[in-house]
């Protein structure tokens, strides 16, 4: 039976780490984020990885690419997306509370951000397709949507359990000309959805570009994620400046692989006085399976071609996970996320669904703002703290709107729950 073993970092070697990462170095050669990350894959994806890890060298910083990525961004995309100041909000919990809107992201989510830069890039290398993965379905539609924008076909895999809780992205993937497979095996979840998503790409590694939608997998990829979601920290920091008179005090957003939490984060790392949560998915208890909370109950191990801290047994077994929330369904978390667990830079709460599902029904009733039910999962966390810490500034990543998760919301939530808004 293998034994589970924490990773434990001395105060000096925090600090380099934390300077390192401050400072772009890392991940370093070897694709780790200090004992995490890496390259594990089969051997038939190595020269894949490898084109890929040359092509980012190439391209991600190359002027023309950038002034391509930044003219859709702006121009198809709708960047910068908005700083909102959450009055009801404030007036409850005390707090200045500011609101990063990436909802109002073409497609609905922080996701088209990296999936748009990761098209414009499998059109340099000259793919053929591309392949993704999707859980709450934003991912895929931003996928398809990219795709059909840079003229490649796609096909999405998407665990069964999310094609039916996940129904309007999945007409939306249609109707912008994805292929959609509903992936059976396992637990017909995200992590399905990616194994099934793998097996495809090592079935064509030469002609087929695997656009991975969170910071998570072998190198280069929670790297490449991380630079293509790191404009929606770069955004909010600026407009605190300029609408909020300064930094903010705390920092919030949702975590589950941890995309649009490591994209708010990262260009505040070096702030050292803006403290930054992300808030994971507690579901509805502490037990494996009960919940999707990586770094508040994992150890470390390998899943999907990295080392990071995952949700598994005594025997390394990865288990079963549970959320409300389709985007947040996933047992394991990004490297770069277990790095700042582990250098105390980032704290890791968690949110069950019922306090989620209440802080959504905040939203909408003193925001007038649907959020998606991932972040959600953010706004519990932002409450708890303003409460503590009254007249502080508060800064919230709204990854996405909650139009999605209306055939969820229809069932857990019924209608009479939004008539009193004093409640």
């Amino acid at each position: 039976m293998p034994t589970k073993r924490s990773v434990e970092l001395s105060s000096a070697e925090q600090q380099a780490l934390l300077k390192r990462l401050i400072d772009g170095e890392l991940p370093d050669a070897q694709g780790r984020f200090g004992p995490f990350g890496g390259r594990y894959a089969p051997e038939t994806l190595v020269p894949a990885l490898q084109r890929l890890e040359d092509g980012i060298r190439e391209h991600l910083k190359d002027d023309s690419f950038v002034a391509e990525l930044n003219a859709e961004l702006t121009q198809w995309v709708g960047r910068p997306t908005a700083l909102t100041y959450a009055r009801g909000l404030s007036q409850r919990w005390g707090a200045s509370v500011w609101l990063k809107r990436e909802d109002l992201a073409h497609t609905g989510a922080h996701k088209i951000n990296n999936a748009l830069g990761q098209a414009l890039l499998a059109k340099r290398l000259g793919a053929t397709r591309v392949i993704a993965e999707t859980g709450a379905g934003q991912h895929g539609v931003a996928t398809a949507a990219a795709c059909a924008r840079v003229g490649i076909p796609c096909i999405v895999y998407m665990g069964e359990v999310d094609v039916a809780r996940q129904a309007p992205n999945v007409d939306r993937m249609y109707q912008l000309g994805a292929e959609v497979v509903p992936v059976t095996s396992g637990d017909r979840t995200l992590r399905a959805a990616i194994d099934e998503a793998f097996r495809d790409w090592v079935s064509d590694p030469e002609g087929s570009y695997y656009l991975l939608g969170s910071a998570v997998g072998p190198h280069p990829y929670p790297y490449l994620v991380r630079e293509l979601q790191a404009i929606i920290g770069r955004e909010a920091r600026a407009q605190m400046h300029q609408l909020a008179g300064g930094l903010p005090d705390a920092v919030f957003a949702c975590v589950g692989g941890g995309s649009n939490a490591i994209g708010l984060f990262h260009p505040f790392l070096g702030d050292k006085d803006t403290l930054l949560y992300g808030v994971e998915a507690g579901g509805r208890g502490t037990g494996l399976g009960e919940n999707s909370a990586t770094l508040a109950t994992g150890t470390p191990g390998v899943l999907h071609g990295s080392y990071s801290i995952l949700l598994h047994n005594d025997d390394g077994q990865i288990q079963e996970t549970h959320s409300v929330s389709a985007g947040l369904d996933y047992p394991g978390v990004g490297p770069e996320h277990s790095l700042l667990q582990a250098i105390g830079r980032v704290s890791y709460v968690s949110a069950t669904d019922a306090e989620a599902l209440e802080a959504l029904r905040e939203c909408c009733a003193f925001e007038g703002i649907l959020t998606a039910i991932e972040s959600a999962h953010a706004f519990v966390g932002a409450r708890r703290w303003a409460k503590d810490n009254p007249n502080k500034r508060v800064l919230i990543g709204l990854s996405g709107r909650g139009d999605k998760d209306m055939p969820t919301l229809s069932k857990v939530l019924p209608r009479d729950v939004f008539k009193n808004k004093a409640a």
